[in-house]
């Protein structure tokens, strides 16, 4: 069984198998099948290192590819077969019964260092060309998505350009993959004179194509020339998607041009059916008028969005809290928790954490613990990073005995980070409240908890200094 096929049963194993022998078995069993596939593939590519034959021979053997199998492969070319490992990778994709993920592009990218190593690209290329070999455009496109994966937009606009010394005429998915790389890349005149020259050689933009121009232009700055295509995408008879309008609105809200957002939206509800705005579109919308500070109009798009069926999430009702505590709106903000909980939308807990951890953020203690005494007389419990921001807030106040009161009564329904109890443990040293200290020790190694230095060894050695040497020595077995 190779490493990479072994670790992974590994890990399969200790999470689960270990609980069902029944499972283990049948783990192993699968696994070291995929392991001696694996070896049949990597025999065969040491014996027609060089053969034009290659992937004829590939093809012959009677077993079908997975993900396992492929990234095992390319393991054993990664040290010094790497032109062998891409030859395999190209034709596994191309294989009618299996498909390359996102996550195998990007191993492959890492295995081979594509990033450092792009000639391999055309290396690979120039192997195809000395052997014979028959490179058809979807052998391009598997290149072309390896260009995309390492981000190299240059290298991908040759690998283009080398189509046609192979007889292979680029389609539109062939232009797209490039286009998008310019423009990632902020070189929009590139990806422009790309557009025009597929309609040179008679290849019409699909709806991909536009919605990587509209990005484009919006990168740059350019929003006008991204309105402009939503006309030219209409002459064309492309319908603008809800794909294609939320990249010029997200276009709109980063400029900060919010009037124009707004009629964009207000077009979007009105064409309806497939162009409706969705949660994600209301929600950049609503977070842009939070981070301008006019969160009170940011709640008035919340109503547009309940009102148009569209319910708001976590993410929507956070950033809403966040923008009127930072205002100042404190009473608007507890009005919004009670609309969204009422609704059904978001749980109370998930509101009122987030309340808490904005209210905090603010340094508004008073308002803080008075919805902390709501929440827990009301059986709300707050999440893990309410709790530990309320402790810790407590006891860089001067106030670690109360934070160790709190800790006692969040423990029973929250994990708490290795941070929080370094500030807790801080306070309770500085405060001297010994007892508290080593009550507090004990569950940190019960719970096996590490602790960072250095301020880990700054209370080990206050403790020392103070005569708990046991106390310090078992401290300090926690640190990492």
């Amino acid at each position: 069984m190779s490493i990479a096929v072994h670790s992974i049963f590994r890990f399969i194993s200790m999470s689960y198998g270990c609980r069902n022998p029944r499972y283990f078995i049948t783990q192993k069993r699968m696994f070291g099948k995929t392991a001696a596939v694996a070896d049949n593939y990597w025999s065969l590519l040491q014996k027609n290192e060089s053969g034009s034959s290659l992937e004829r021979s590939l093809g012959k053997i009677d077993v079908k590819l997975d993900a396992l199998c492929v990234e095992d492969v390319l393991r054993r070319c990664s040290s010094d077969r790497v032109i062998l490992g891409l030859r395999f990778f190209i034709w596994a994709g191309l294989q009618s019964y299996y498909r390359h993920s996102a996550l195998m592009y990007n191993k492959a990218c890492e295995l081979f260092e594509i990033n450092r190593k792009p000639q391999l690209l055309n290396d690979v290329l120039e192997v195809y060309r000395m052997c014979g070999s028959l490179v058809t455009v979807k052998v391009f496109k598997v290149i072309l998505n390896l260009c995309r994966e390492a981000k190299l937009a240059e290298e991908a606009l040759g690998v283009l350009r080398k189509m046609g010394e192979f007889n292979c005429r680029p389609d539109t998915s062939s232009y797209n993959v490039v286009i998008r790389l310019f423009n990632e890349k902020g070189d929009i005149d590139v990806a422009v004179g790309l557009m025009k020259e597929m309609a040179l050689i008679d290849l019409y933009p699909d709806m991909l194509t536009y919605v990587e121009m509209i990005k484009g232009f919006c990168n740059v700055g350019r929003l006008e020339d991204a309105c402009g295509l939503f006309k030219v995408m209409r002459s064309h008879g492309c319908v603008p998607s809800v794909v294609a309008y939320s990249a010029l609105l997200d276009g709109f809200c980063r400029v900060g041009n919010l009037e124009r957002a707004l009629e964009l939206l207000g077009e979007m509800e009105k064409v309806g059916s497939d162009c409706s705005p969705n949660t994600v579109t209301y929600t950049s919308v609503i977070q842009c008028f939070c981070e301008q500070r006019r969160s009170t109009e940011a709640l008035e798009v919340l109503d547009r969005m309940i009102a148009h069926g569209c319910r708001p999430n976590r993410v929507t009702v956070s950033t809403l809290i966040k923008g009127l505590c930072l205002e100042g709106y404190i009473e608007e903000a507890y009005k919004l928790v009670d609309k969204v909980v009422v609704n059904g939308s978001v749980s109370s807990a998930v509101c009122y954490s987030s309340l808490l951890v904005c209210l905090l953020r603010i340094k508004n203690m008073v308002e803080s613990e008075k919805l902390l005494k709501m929440m827990l007389n009301n059986g709300v419990h707050p999440d893990g990073l309410a709790c530990n921001c309320m402790i810790k807030a407590i006891c860089l106040g001067g106030r670690a005995l109360d934070g160790f009161g709190l800790y006692r009564e969040m423990e029973k329904f929250n994990s708490l980070d290795s941070d929080f109890y370094l500030v807790l443990l801080a306070g309770l040293c500085q405060e001297g409240h010994l007892v508290q200290v080593a009550e507090l020790v004990n569950a940190i190694v019960k719970r096996g908890v590490r602790l960072k230095t250095p301020h880990l060894d700054i209370m080990v050695d206050c403790l020392e200094k103070s005569g708990e040497k046991e106390l310090a020595l078992h401290l300090a077995t926690v640190g990492t």
